[in-house]
């Protein structure tokens, strides 16, 4: 499924995670949450990227977002229109214990999304 928005603003956590994502408001978008192998087309180039959609259970998120780290990819996204191409779910999104068990499951999460790791 092919997600198209506009990149906002969220709390970086994921950035002080040593994950930092591109964020789409997702209170629309008619997906199962979770967490999902995906793909980004930027400025011409194919990215593999690892994507969440839900509300953030272990952070307390409140509003649903769609959250893309995008491996190999360092810039700024905000304000731009990217689409996000959720190719296969990889887990369904759960509360950890802490943010430090979160971390070590994106970890794990993102060396099945991206083998080049």
């Amino acid at each position: 499924m092919v997600i198209k928005g506009e990149v906002i603003h969220g709390a970086q956590l994921g950035r002080k995670m040593g994950f930092p994502t591109a964020n789409i408001d997702a209170r629309d978008i008619k997906v199962d949450n979770g967490v999902y192998y995906s793909q980004v087309q930027l400025d011409g180039r194919l990215y593999n990227a690892m994507s969440n959609i839900g509300l953030r259970p272990s952070v307390d998120g409140q509003t649903r977002l769609l959250e893309t780290h995008i491996f190999g990819f360092a810039g700024d996204l905000y304000g731009r229109v990217i689409e996000v191409d959720l190719r296969l779910k990889i887990r369904d999104e759960r509360r950890f214990a802490s943010i430090e068990e979160l971390q070590r499951q994106l970890e794990r999460d993102a060396a099945l999304c991206n083998p080049e790791l």
